[in-house]
């Protein structure tokens, strides 16, 4: 089979294109036909060594994909040979990533495509939405009725986010660049205030008078003097993006107010939780109200090319698709 693949740790120059042997699935994986995946910065961060887990060598680059049952293990019930489904967790801890034209997927680990969900749609969303859900209910615990602000809500999991939480009964307070907030408005936000505007922190503080339940940064800012400030009693700050930041911390206010701050990375979820995220994500795909704002689709074999884009330019609220030849 034809993969995206490194043979070490290093820069977008050490994947490279070629022949491997195709994998073969153990008694509870499913062999997958992929017709497409993408690159998630943290994709980036595997192939470079900044995010460390461990890795098989030859190591098959990639997170996401969508594709086709070919075949499934002797202990595999529920999936049939030709059904389209979709995975997001491939690519670390010991695990070999999707971009190939083939993938073994553990059963437990693997989700059917809700019918008539066009497979490159699929496949830009399923990671942020699914990084969006756990940040918003698993650790931000964020339930209907509460107000939340979502920093970076037009970039692909602040969007996500803002959908998954208006469809909630969340009210959501959300912070972009000026020119795009009508696009997140149309995805449910209540307000979108100008993250650029010296005056955003006061904004939000006047919107939620009486504090915010949940801060959710996108963005990678994590500004938590600020964060901490409009916070309700009992407030929560979830931190998702920002490896390499270093913010103050206001603790004395922050336990004045019985408030947390919580971090966390999707690569860390237990399969319970990631299939908790994906009954959400297919109710929202089947309804067609979850989808990426824009799409490029490029043959698997710029894989490298478009990881040097995602790292010197950054996916700013676009997916890159990559297409596999198996379709």
């Amino acid at each position: 089979m034809r993969a995206a693949y490194i043979e070490e740790l290093g820069p977008p120059d050490a994947i490279q294109y070629g022949e491997l042997a195709a994998p073969r699935p153990g008694p509870t994986d499913v062999l997958v036909d992929v017709l497409a995946t993408t690159v998630n910065p943290v994709d980036t961060f595997v192939r470079s060594g900044v995010f460390r887990t461990p890795l098989p060598f030859p190591f098959v680059i990639g997170r996401d994909l969508v594709g086709r049952v070919a075949e499934a293990g002797a202990g595999v019930h529920g999936f049939a040979v030709g059904d389209l489904v979709w995975s997001n967790s491939l690519g670390h801890e010991g695990r070999q990533g999707a971009a190939a034209e083939q993938a073994v997927v553990a059963a437990d680990r693997l989700y059917r495509l809700p019918p008539g969900v066009d497979a490159e749609t699929a496949v830009a969303v399923v990671h942020p939405a699914a990084t969006a859900y756990l940040g918003l209910f698993t650790h931000g615990r964020v339930r209907a009725g509460e107000t939340v602000v979502v920093a970076g809500a037009a970039g692909n999991v602040g969007s996500a986010m803002v959908v998954l939480a208006a469809r909630a009964g969340v009210r959501v307070i959300a912070t972009a660049r000026e020119r795009d907030a009508s696009y997140v408005s149309s995805l449910g936000a209540a307000e979108v205030f100008d993250y650029t505007d010296p005056e955003v922190h006061e904004l939000i503080r006047r919107a939620a008078p009486d504090g915010v339940d949940a801060y959710l940064d996108a963005s990678g800012t994590n500004d938590l003097t600020r964060s901490v400030d409009v916070l309700a009693r009992r407030g929560r700050i979830v931190l998702l993006a920002g490896a390499r930041t270093q913010p103050v911390l206001p603790a004395g206010q922050l336990y004045m107010k019985d408030g947390t701050i919580a971090g966390f990375v999707i690569s860390h979820a237990s399969t319970a939780e990631l299939a908790e995220a994906a009954e959400t994500i297919n109710r929202l795909l089947a309804a067609g109200v979850l989808f990426p704002r824009e799409v490029e689709v490029r043959p698997l074999s710029e894989a490298a090319e478009v990881h040097r884009r995602i790292e010197t330019k950054g996916p700013h609220g676009s997916r890159i698709v990559l297409r596999t030849t198996a379709r």
